[in-house]
């Protein structure tokens, strides 16, 4: 017995295959439709054209039912039907947008099926067909509430008698219709009528036919084995209905004109069976069904929607009545909405739309089984064997192609009246409360990516900030991953680390509770930053392993962010310096954040638009990389409106404003230019005391980190506003021409290959010439023509073997760029 099957039994769920799924599902199935549009369809469509019509209704039925015994036996399904389902697959977004428009349309649906069988009523007893449509039409929902009131066991008990006055119905038909049987008939029933609305249209009126297979699935927190009853019960109760449609549409074919098909309006199902009569019983029996089966199905849904609170202020109605939690609160909102309905006499407008929510229901269950079975994760161990994902997509898409079909209008507007419950939902950023499909199917994108990513070559337009930082200080850390979100500029992604010293059991405990403190930190800031504590006995030798280790493929740690050493102690400068130095010759970025609260609340405290942002200017990688850190700030809103400033203190031409302008220009960020030669530590303090934040190249030397003067930049930083010294430990390329770079040596070499093969061919192509060239001559005993050949022939060896060493010399160098670049 599983865990759904003990839940289940323990809330009082009683209902087996046949009482719970089997039931309600083929008496919603075995509807109006059937005993009123039969005969309609085949005269509009011609017998072809309706058994098409059927083939592709089943095929979307059975696609269905498919995805959902796959979903159905892979988890425990408990109480809300299509809403619970979809909900702990595609998450509760996309469960909770189509779980209120399928409670309103089921709702709806009392109501409709309540006005057909009040209209059934009047045209059996000839009553006046003005109030007294609605009036029999509130009766009866009335009536079938008291039984939903009662409990799903009791409304079952009802069923079993709608369902005997339908056998006895399609039995009177089918005694009657075996016995008038025309072949002659029948062969003429292939093509439509004259005067027909064509098969699109009839597949349009059909279809609502067999949107009720799933209502069994409502009825889920109510049976006794979900995961045994529902593919069973859906299976057999789609397979009957199609063969009863099947038969039904062939003996109507074999059995009356098609001309008199084009406008039945069930007269030929009474007129064939043996006792017309119960065709009308029938007909009260389908509505009543489909009535009930409605009335149950949705607040069942309500009800668990507002066990999960998906909506503000529904809670109310999770509260059920009884060992079966019954949902009678759920049950009279229910009741309101079908005797609002009612009272408005006519739902020919909203019907269409109504059929468009159960259309979308069925497609995100084919959908959410594709979505589910992608992304592959192991815990997808549905026990239910029978499904293929390719055949679930296919049966979103047909369920798709249905709506358009049916009614393009109708379709559109509940697919936008379900994104905008979604995107509602979605905003509302409700906390999971439980595991659907999506951590699977985001690892699954996330890997997909890396691996493309991982083929794409390496260029300077592709470089992303990736950032580790390292703190121990809580409050020095806000400030740090403030200023990696800043650095990132919307293109690349943070982890801070925190390194705990420790050793065993006890050691792994105090690395797990920082680093849920850690993350804790991170999300009152806000920042999309991953938070991680690691434990080692040794914190210096663990953090070149950790930024060497840190990501996968090519995302991987480039820029390494180190709070500004506050101790003054030789040991601490050293080991931080060390530190430094470790990281930057293993090919990786370093920045050192220099501030305090007095300089973060300078910078909190100017407007954004008086926001400066000073880089001092060195023409190598660090200096480079200083200018493009301060153009990823200005991407941030905190920057969004600060003006950069290049400061060059070099007298060189190579750095005079004017070639500083130009390169500017060509990289496409705007600073203004600032030149500064022969200056001092005096003038750089003054050019800097208008500034909010300064990026400055920093050097290292003998232990010591050093400024562009060849003082101590620690003292000069302490004088600054808030400062970040930069060292780069890889090549940073501000020009960002496709084609520059390694792509452009690729290119060239590939060129150069090219060419060197386009020679030997020709070469080749020489050779051959020549040696029949030789051959006639000799055969002739033209010796003087034969050694002016002999000789070109050795030429063009020559040349070959001297080419061939190209082309190999060539195709290797594409290989090794390539394997570079990779």
């Amino acid at each position: 017995m599983n865990g759904s099957t003990r839940e289940n039994l323990s809330s009082g769920a009683m209902l087996g295959t046949f009482a719970g799924v089997f039931t309600p599902s083929i008496l919603t199935i075995l509807g109006i439709i059937l005993f009123l549009r039969s005969g309609f369809v085949v005269g509009n469509a011609g017998l072809a054209g309706t058994l098409l019509i059927i083939a592709v209704a089943t095929t979307v039925a059975v696609l269905t039912s498919i995805s959902l015994s796959a979903i159905a036996t892979n988890i425990e399904v408990r109480g809300g039907g299509d809403y619970y389902l979809i909900s702990r697959t595609l998450g509760l977004e996309f469960g909770g947008a189509i779980g209120i428009v399928l409670f309103v349309a089921q709702s709806i649906s009392v109501a409709f099926y309540a006005i057909g069988f009040s209209e059934a009523i009047v045209a059996m007893t000839a009553l006046d067909d003005g109030i007294m449509v609605q009036l029999i039409a509130a009766v009866a929902v009335v009536a079938l509430f008291g039984f939903a009131w009662a409990g799903a066991d009791v409304a079952t008990k009802l069923q079993f008698v709608i369902m005997a006055l339908m056998v006895a119905a399609l039995v009177s038909f089918y005694i009657g219709a075996v016995g008038s049987f025309d072949s002659a008939l029948l062969a003429d029933s292939w093509a439509p009528g004259s005067g027909s609305i064509g098969i699109l249209a009839a597949f349009a009126i059909f279809f609502p036919a067999v949107t009720g297979f799933t209502q069994g699935v409502s009825m889920s927190g109510d049976l006794k084995d979900p995961g045994k009853s529902l593919p069973i019960g859906t299976f057999t109760a789609v397979g009957v209905a199609t063969a009863v449609y099947l038969s039904v549409v062939i003996l109507i074919a074999a059995g009356v004109p098609i001309a008199s098909l084009v406008n039945d309006d069930g007269t030929a199902m009474r007129s064939m069976a043996v006792v017309g009569a119960l065709v009308g019983i029938g007909v009260v029996a389908a509505t009543l069904s489909s009535s009930m089966a409605s009335l149950l199905g949705a607040p069942r849904i309500m009800q668990s929607m507002a066990s999960d609170r998906v909506f503000p202020k529904m809670s109310w109605f999770a509260k059920g009545h009884g060992p079966t939690n019954n949902p009678r609160r759920a049950a009279v909102l229910s009741l309101v909405i079908a005797l609002a309905t009612v009272s408005l006499g006519s739902v020919n407008v909203i019907a269409p739309v109504v059929s468009m929510f159960f259309l979308i229901s069925y497609g995100l269950i084919n959908y959410a089984t594709f979505y589910e079975a992608r992304a592959s994760s192991p815990s997808f161990r549905p026990r239910f064997r029978w499904f293929n994902r390719r055949a679930s997509l296919a049966g979103a898409v047909l369920c798709g192609g249905a709506m358009l079909a049916i009614n393009l209008i109708a379709g559109a507007l509940a697919m936008v009246v379900v994104f905008g419950i979604y995107k509602y939902l979605e905003r509302r950023d409700i906390p999971a409360r439980w595991a659907d499909a999506a951590a699977a199917h985001h690892f699954n994108r996330a890997m997909e990516s890396i691996r493309s990513l991982d083929s794409e070559i390496r260029h300077s337009r592709n470089w992303r900030p990736q950032i580790l930082v390292f703190s121990a200080d809580a409050g020095r850390r806000s400030r740090l991953l403030t200023f990696a979100k800043w650095i990132e500029g919307h293109s690349g992604l943070t982890a801070a680390f925190r390194i705990i010293t420790g050793e065993g059991v006890r050691g792994r405990i105090e690395a797990e509770e920082e680093g849920a403190k850690l993350q804790e930190e991170i999300d009152k800031l806000g920042l999309a930053v991953h938070g991680r504590a690691v434990i080692t006995s040794d914190g210096m030798n663990a953090l070149p392993v950790i930024v060497q280790a840190f990501g996968i493929g090519r995302i991987h740690a480039n820029v390494v962010l180190f709070g500004w050493p506050e101790s003054p102690n030789p040991e601490q400068l050293a080991l931080y310096v060390g530190a430094v130095r470790g990281v930057a010759r293993l090919g990786v970025n370093v920045m050192s954040l220099s501030t305090d609260e007095l300089r973060w609340k300078r910078f909190d405290e100017t407007p954004r638009s008086q926001r400066r942002l000073h880089v001092f200017w060195e023409d190598n990688d660090s200096g480079r990389l200083a200018l493009l850190a301060a153009y990823l700030c200005t991407r941030d809103p905190e920057w969004s409106k600060a003006t950069i400033r290049l400061i060059s203190l070099s007298s060189e031409e190579s750095q005079s404003p004017e070639v500083l302008a130009a390169m500017l220009e060509e990289v496409r960020i705007q600073a203004d230019i600032v030149h500064i030669p022969e200056a001092t530590h005096d003038d750089i303090i003054f050019a800097c005391s208008d500034a909010t934040l300064v990026l400055m190249p920093m050097r290292l030397r003998e232990g010591k980190i050093i400024d562009q003067l060849g003082g101590e930049l620690m003292s000069l930083a302490q004088r600054l506003p808030m400062t970040v010294a930069i060292h780069a430990g890889e090549p940073i390329q501000l020009a960002t021409d496709p084609e520059s770079g390694r792509a452009s040596f690729i290119a060239e070499a590939e060129s150069a290959a090219d060419e060197a093969r386009g020679r030997l061919r020709r070469l080749v192509a020489q050779l051959e010439t020549a040696t029949i060239e030789m051959e006639k001559a000799t055969s002739v005993g033209d010796e003087n023509r034969a050694k002016e050949l002999e000789d070109q022939l050795a030429r063009i060896r020559r040349r070959i073997l001297s080419t061939e060493v190209r082309v190999e010399r060539a195709e290797a160098e594409v290989a090794e760029l390539l394997d570079g670049s990779a």
